[in-house]
C-alpha cells in the first residue's frame, strides 16, 4: 500500500506540476515593450509619462538596486479571443517567491491610473473577461529593482542595504510581458488537484478519506489527456467532484480566515520603498475584492493608509469603497505597528490614540482590537493601554517562534500588571502568511491548544512582510475549504466576528499573566544603538515640549500652542517605532535615515521648546533651572560659565539656584570619589573596588563593579536579531587602562576618567562622577566602536540576596525571578527594562539607572562565604553585521548610573532624572506648575493641551511603585472642572473635585489615570 500511495502521489505531482500549470494560459501574444530608467528617487507618474522610452528586448538585465525602471507596454487583444478572459502576464525576472524582497511594479493606465501591482506570485493584471477582442492596451509599469538582500540566507553580509554602497549592476533579466488567454477550466483544475493533493499527504495513513482521495486522483489522471490539457480538464474535474463536495464533520474546526497583507514599514527596504509597497499591495487587494465578494481584507497600520492617500489618491478611493462594501476592515487602532518592548509607556498611548482617531475620522470606523502579529514580545502594560483606548481583543502569532518553551494558549485572557484583562488570540496556524495549505490547516487543528473548550482559530492569510497580499488562488482554496470533509471549515470574515464568536463560546478561557517575552530575539533590545538613543530622547523631548508649551499657553498672552508641529513629530518618531526599525534589525539604509530623522526632531523640539520658555518670561537675566520630571529635584547644577551650584525645583517647575547646599562637600582623591553619602573606591584598573553606602554602614559591591565584558556574539541565524546563550561562554574582561585621571574636583562635583583601548581599534572613554547631596554614581561613557560580531556588557555584582529583580517597563515595573528553575525563567537570559533595574532584599536595595541602555541580564551566584552575590549587566552595544554590515560602527555616548541604597520610588525618580536633565534658561519668574500631586507613587506621565484644541489641559498619570496610592492633583490654573476620560481624551465620567481646586486621587497599583481639566474662563 506504501508503494502504491507513493506511485500516485509523485505521478498527480509531476502530471500537475509539468502540464497543468503551464497549461493554464491557452494563448499568449508578447507585448511591445519600451523602457526609460528613473535616475536617482522614484518620480512622479506625470514625470515618467512625459519621458522618452527605448525599445526594449525580452531577455534583457535592467534594474541597478533601488533603481526605478519605467516600462511601456503596448498590444491589441486578437479579434479571435472575443469571448475567452484575457489577461496581462507580467514577468519581471522574479526570483523565488517572496514577493517583498525583490522586483516589484504597479501597472498603470497612461493617464495615470493605478490597475494592480504585479510581484512573483501575482503576475497578471485583468483585461476582459470576457474580452470583445480588438481592445488596444496601452500601459505604463513602475518597476522597482529591490535587492534581494537575503539571498544568500544570512551566510554573509552584503553591501546590497544601502543606496550608497549597492553599486549599479542590474539585478534582474525581464522574461517576458504577453496579452493572454486564462482557461479557466484549467486553472480551476490546477486549484482543485492543489487542495485535494495536500489534504491527501496530511491525513493520517489509517483514515479511509485519505485512500478515498488518493484513488479519486489517480482515476483523474487516466481521464486527463495529456496532449489535450483544455479539453480534457473539464471532464478531470467531474471525476475529482464527489470528493470536492464531501461536507466536514459536524465537530470540525472552524478557522476564520481574515486577508492580510503584512508589510513591514521599513525593514529590507527603506521607507521610500514602502511608501511604494503599499500602493502596489492596496491596488491587489481592492482588484480581488471586485473579483470575490466574499473577500474579506484587515489592514492595520494608520502611517501606510496615509501614505496611499497622500500619493495614490485612487487607490485611496478603492480602499473607501471596499469599506463600505464591509470586505476592508481597519484593524489595530495604532499608527504603526509598533515594537512591544522598547517605546516608553506615552508612546505607546499615543500609538494608539493615533491610530483609532486615524480610522474614526476617515472611515467612521473605531477599530476594536490591537493587530500585532510580528513584534518581538509584549510589555505587561499592554491590556490597560489597550482596554483605556477602547479595545476588546488582542492578536498576536510572534510568541509561537519561542526557542524554548511552548506557549501553552491560543485563545487566553491576558492580564496585565494593573490587573486589566483583554480577550486574546495566538492563530494555531502559526504564520500571519497563511495561504491555506494542507499543511497549514492540519497544523492550525494539531497545534489547538483549547481543544475541548473552543473550537474556532483565526487564520490571516495573504503574502507579506513586504506586502503582497492574498491572490484569488488563495481565495479559491478557501472556497474548496469551507465545507470540505478532512479539513478544518474555512470562513473568511472580519476579526471582529471571530472575536466575538470565540468569545462567546469560551469566556471563562484561561488566564496568563504579565508579559508575553518572546524567546528569541533578544539582541533587539541593543542592536543599532544610536537608533534606541534617538527615540529615548525624542521621547523625552516630546514631553518636555509639550508641559512648557502647555504651562506657555495658560500664562503667556498672545502664546500659541503648537499643536500641527507636536502632531507631525509625534507621528515621525511613532513611525521610527515600527517592530524593524526601533529594535535595529532592518537595513542600513533604513537606519542612517532615522539617525538623521531622530536629529532633525530634536532640532525642533528644542526651537519649541526654547521658544515657550521664552514666552514665559525669557531674558530678564535671571537665572532659573525648569524640571520636567515629575519629581521635586535638588541637584548640583553649571551656569553658562560652567561654575557649579544647587538648585531645588518643584517637579513641573521652576526655580533659581538655591542658597542652601547640601552639608558634605565632595571629596576627590587619586583613585576615590567621597561625598558624604557614599565613598567610591576605584582599582588600579579602572573598575569599582567599593562602593560603601555610609548611610547604611555597607558595602555594596560582592566583586568588581562597572567590569566591562566583550563577549563573542555570533547568534545562530538572525544575526541583528538575536543574542543566543552560548555568548557568554567567551569574553574577554577590559582590564587594560590606558589612564585614569582625576578631572573634576569640586566641592559639589568630582570625576575621574577611565580610558580604555581594546579590540579591533576601539576605544571607550568613561567619566565616572558623583556630585553632592546623591548617592548616585554616573558612567558618562563615550565609545568609539570598531568591533564585529561582539557585544560589551557592564556588570555590577552587588552584595544583595534578590529573589527577583524589578524592571521599568511601559507606566509600572515588572518582577522577574533571579533563579532559573524552569525552562521559562531559563529562558530570559536577557531581558528588556526602560530607565532602570532595581535588586533589593529586606531593608536595602541597589538600582541601576540609563539614559538609552534596553537589554540587560540579571544573574545571581553564591559565594564561598555564604553570601549571594546578584549580577546586573547591561548591554552597552553589538556588531551584528546581517542586514547591516556596519551596525553600531562609530562613536556612541551614553550614561548608566549606579543607585545605591534606592528604593523603587527611588528608581522611579532618578530614571526621570537622568533621562530628563535640567534646562536652563533666563526668565523673570515663573508661573505655578501646571499641575502638582502630591501622595506617593502618584506620578505624571504627561501635561499638554486636548488634542480638540478646547483649551481643556490633559493629564496623564499612573502608580508607579506597585502599590495603591491616594492622593490630591492640584492645578496652576482656576480649574472649572474634571473628566476622567480615555486615551482619546473621550469622557469616562465627571472626576470629583474638593472645592478648593484639587482632584482627589485614588489609584490602584500600576493603575493609568487620564484627567482633562477644565479653566475657568476669564471675568466669569
Amino acid at each position: 500500500m506504501h508503494d502504491e500511495r507513493r506511485r500516485i502521489e509523485e505521478r498527480v505531482e509531476r502530471v500537475h506540476n509539468q502540464r497543468i500549470k503551464p497549461a493554464v494560459y491557452a494563448a499568449t501574444v508578447p507585448f511591445e515593450v519600451e523602457a526609460w530608467q528613473a535616475p536617482g528617487e522614484p518620480v512622479p507618474f506625470a514625470e515618467a509619462a512625459a519621458a522618452s522610452y527605448e525599445p526594449f528586448a525580452m531577455g534583457t538585465p535592467w534594474g541597478p538596486p533601488w533603481g526605478t525602471t519605467w516600462f511601456r507596454m503596448r498590444g491589441r487583444v486578437p479579434a479571435e479571443w472575443a469571448g475567452r478572459r484575457v489577461e496581462a502576464v507580467i514577468d519581471l525576472g522574479f526570483v523565488g517567491d517572496w514577493p517583498g524582497n525583490q522586483a516589484e511594479a504597479l501597472v498603470h493606465l497612461t493617464d495615470g491610473t493605478p490597475l494592480k501591482a504585479v510581484n512573483p506570485l501575482n503576475q497578471y493584471v485583468p483585461i476582459g473577461n470576457p474580452a470583445t477582442g480588438g481592445e488596444v492596451i496601452d500601459y505604463l509599469v513602475e518597476a522597482a529593482s529591490n535587492p534581494d538582500i537575503l539571498a544568500n540566507d544570512f551566510a554573509a553580509p552584503t553591501p546590497l542595504g544601502d543606496v550608497l554602497t549597492a553599486g549599479d549592476r542590474p539585478l534582474y533579466t525581464f522574461r517576458s510581458a504577453d496579452l493572454a488567454v486564462l482557461d479557466e477550466q484549467v486553472f480551476h483544475l490546477d486549484l482543485d488537484l492543489q487542495v485535494l493533493r495536500e489534504l491527501m499527504v496530511h491525513l493520517g495513513e489509517h483514515e479511509p478519506r485519505r485512500h478515498e482521495i488518493m484513488h479519486t486522483l489517480d482515476r483523474a489522471m487516466d481521464v486527463l489527456d495529456l496532449d489535450d490539457v483544455s479539453g480534457s480538464a473539464a471532464a478531470v474535474r467531474e471525476v475529482l467532484a464527489p470528493v470536492l463536495a464531501r461536507p466536514a464533520h459536524a465537530s470540525a474546526h472552524t478557522v476564520s480566515g481574515v486577508g492580510h497583507a503584512h508589510i513591514d514599514s521599513a525593514w529590507l527596504w527603506p521607507i521610500r520603498e514602502t511608501k511604494r509597497k503599499t500602493s502596489r499591495t492596496f491596488s491587489n487587494v481592492t482588484a480581488l475584492a471586485d473579483e470575490y465578494d466574499d473577500f474579506v481584507f484587515a489592514c492595520s497600520q494608520a502611517q501606510q493608509y496615509e501614505w496611499v492617500r497622500d500619493n495614490h489618491p485612487q487607490v485611496w478611493a478603492r480602499i473607501h469603497e471596499s469599506v463600505k462594501k464591509g470586505q476592508w476592515a481597519p484593524v489595530g487602532g495604532m499608527w504603526v505597528e509598533s515594537d512591544g518592548n522598547l517605546p516608553g509607556g506615552e508612546a505607546i498611548a499615543r500609538q494608539l490614540v493615533h491610530g483609532k482617531r486615524f480610522f474614526i475620522e476617515h472611515f467612521g470606523i473605531e477599530t476594536k482590537g490591537v493587530w500585532l502579529p510580528d513584534s518581538f514580545g509584549y510589555n505587561a502594560a499592554y491590556p490597560q493601554l489597550a482596554k483605556l483606548a477602547g479595545n476588546d481583543w488582542f492578536l498576536t502569532q510572534k510568541i509561537s517562534w519561542n526557542q524554548t518553551n511552548k506557549f501553552p494558549h491560543h485563545t487566553f485572557w491576558w492580564e496585565g500588571i494593573d490587573g486589566t484583562r483583554i480577550f486574546t488570540h495566538f492563530p494555531p496556524v502559526d504564520t500571519y502568511n497563511a495561504r491555506f495549505s494542507g499543511e497549514e490547516m492540519a497544523r492550525a487543528v494539531r497545534n489547538y491548544s483549547e481543544k475541548g473548550a473552543g473550537t474556532r482559530s483565526l487564520a490571516p492569510f495573504g503574502w507579506g512582510d513586504g506586502g503582497g497580499g492574498p491572490t484569488r488562488e488563495i481565495m479559491e482554496r478557501a472556497r474548496r475549504l469551507a465545507d470540505l470533509e478532512g479539513s478544518p471549515k474555512v470562513v473568511v470574515e472580519h476579526p471582529d466576528a471571530f472575536f466575538a464568536k470565540a468569545r462567546e463560546e469560551y469566556e471563562d478561557a484561561p488566564v496568563w499573566n504579565g508579559e508575553l517575552y518572546l524567546e528569541l530575539h533578544r539582541a533587539t533590545y541593543t542592536s543599532q544603538a544610536r537608533t534606541k538613543q534617538g527615540n529615548r530622547r525624542s521621547e523625552h523631548k516630546l514631553r518636555e515640549a509639550e508641559l512648557w508649551a502647555t504651562t506657555a499657553a495658560l500664562h503667556a498672552p498672545g502664546y500659541v500652542y503648537p499643536y500641527e508641529k507636536l502632531d507631525r513629530l509625534w507621528k515621525t518618531v511613532l513611525l521610527h517605532q515600527f517592530h524593524d526599525i526601533l529594535p535595529g534589525s532592518s537595513i542600513a539604509w533604513v537606519h542612517r535615515e532615522a539617525e538623521a530623522e531622530y536629529a532633525r526632531v530634536a532640532q525642533e523640539l528644542e526651537v519649541l521648546t526654547t521658544e515657550a520658555v521664552a514666552a514665559l518670561g525669557g531674558g530678564s537675566g535671571v537665572t532659573r533651572f525648569f524640571n520636567t520630571s515629575p519629581f521635586e529635584r535638588r541637584e548640583v547644577v553649571r551656569d553658562r560659565e560652567g561654575r557649579t551650584g544647587f538648585v531645588r525645583v518643584p517637579a513641573n517647575g521652576s526655580a533659581p539656584l538655591a542658597d542652601d547646599r547640601p552639608d558634605d562637600t565632595v571629596v576627590v582623591e587619586d583613585r576615590v570619589l567621597d561625598n558624604g553619602l557614599v565613598r567610591v573606591e576605584l582599582a588600579e584598573d579602572g573598575t569599582l573596588a567599593s562602593v560603601f553606602d555610609r548611610r547604611f554602614r555597607r558595602e555594596v559591591l560582592a566583586g568588581r563593579g562597572n567590569l566591562l565584558r566583550l563577549h563573542t556574539d555570533l547568534p545562530n541565524y538572525w544575526d541583528a536579531w538575536d543574542i543566543d546563550k552560548h555568548y557568554r561562554n567567551r569574553y574577554t574582561e577590559l582590564l587594560d587602562v590606558e589612564s585614569l585621571t582625576v578631572v573634576e574636583r569640586d566641592v559639589l562635583v568630582g570625576s575621574i576618567r577611565v580610558t580604555r583601548a581594546f579590540g579591533k581599534g576601539s576605544t571607550i572613554t568613561q567619566t565616572i562622577t558623583l556630585r553632592a547631596g546623591s548617592p548616585r554614581i554616573d558612567f558618562e561613557t563615550e565609545i568609539d566602536w570598531h568591533e564585529a560580531e561582539k557585544i560589551l556588557k557592564a556588570g555590577f555584582p552587588v552584595d544583595v540576596r534578590a529573589a527577583h529583580s524589578s524592571a521599568e517597563i511601559q507606566f509600572g515595573h515588572v518582577q522577574r525571578p533571579t533563579h532559573t528553575n524552569t525552562s521559562w525563567e531559563a529562558a530570559r537570559f536577557e531581558v528588556c527594562g526602560h530607565r532602570w533595574v532595581h535588586i533589593g532584599e529586606p531593608g536595602y536595595g541597589v538600582a541601576v539607572l540609563n539614559d538609552s541602555t534596553y537589554g540587560h541580564d540579571v544573574s545571581r551566584t553564591v559565594r564561598e562565604d555564604g553570601g549571594t552575590t546578584t549580577t546586573v549587566a547591561l548591554s552597552l552595544v553589538r556588531a551584528p553585521r546581517i542586514p547591516d554590515p556596519e551596525a553600531d560602527q562609530g562613536k556612541h555616548r551614553f550614561t548608566y548610573s549606579l543607585l545605591p541604597g534606592a528604593t523603587i520610588g527611588d528608581a522611579v525618580a532618578e530614571g526621570y532624572a537622568l533621562n530628563l536633565p535640567l534646562r536652563m534658561a533666563d526668565a523673570a519668574g515663573a508661573p505655578d506648575p501646571v499641575v502638582s500631586v502630591d501622595g506617593e507613587g502618584i506620578t505624571v506621565e504627561a501635561v499638554k493641551l486636548a488634542d480638540d484644541a478646547s483649551g481643556d489641559v490633559v493629564v496623564r498619570l499612573y502608580e508607579s511603585r506597585g502599590g495603591r496610592a491616594a492622593g490630591t492633583l492640584r492645578t496652576g490654573f482656576p480649574l472649572a472642572g474634571a473628566q476622567v476620560t480615555d486615551l482619546l481624551e473621550r469622557p469616562l465620567e465627571t472626576a470629583v473635585t474638593d472645592g478648593a481646586g484639587g482632584v482627589p486621587i485614588q489609584l490602584r497599583p500600576f493603575q493609568i489615570l487620564t484627567l482633562r481639566l477644565s479653566r475657568t474662563t476669564t471675568g466669569s
